[in-house]
């Protein structure tokens, strides 16, 4: 007579609102980064537009968007504050109706004080959730990521 097969766990229903739990999780994260990057004058998504700007510039507003996976209202409200500091400058594009975002000096010397700042953020945060967990939640972030681009591309094909 042979043995049953193992069984395998059971798997639990998903419970509760996922979309309440991942801005849960997402508050307290800028909360963490927050205050590793307000003491320099910025804030965690003025550090995050400001290191986009820096290493893509001089960038068209809309692809900048569509990179951060930004609406266009929210990276101009966004950019204000970086223009009004000097951090950031718009300047003409390839015509006349077009313009480019581009990091001035004083934005590249700011990132580059905020970037050291950062990383102790997420050196701190990697010592608190366990490296372990910071990679396998990257993992999982990534792989959801694709499957609601994914998902996006069947609907707007359909």
């Amino acid at each position: 007579m042979t043995p049953p097969p193992p069984s395998r766990p059971a798997v639990a229903a998903p419970q509760g609102c996922t979309n309440l739990k991942l801005r849960q999780l997402s508050r307290a994260v800028t909360r963490h980064y927050d205050a590793y990057v307000a003491p320099l004058g910025l804030k965690n998504t003025q550090y995050s537009l400001l290191s986009h700007v820096v290493r893509l510039g001089p960038i068209r507003p809309g692809d900048l968007a569509r990179h951060m996976r930004l609406d266009a209202s929210t990276l101009t409200r966004n950019l204000q504050p970086l223009l009004v500091q000097g951090w950031v400058a718009l300047g003409p594009g390839d015509d006349a109706r077009s313009r480019l975002v581009e990091a001035t000096e004083s934005g590249q010397a700011k990132r580059a004080e905020a970037q050291r700042a950062w990383k102790q953020a997420q050196l701190a945060l990697n010592a608190r959730l366990g490296p372990a967990q910071v990679v396998a939640l990257h993992a999982l972030i990534d792989d959801c990521l694709a499957r609601l681009d994914d998902a996006e591309e069947d609907d707007s094909d359909a």
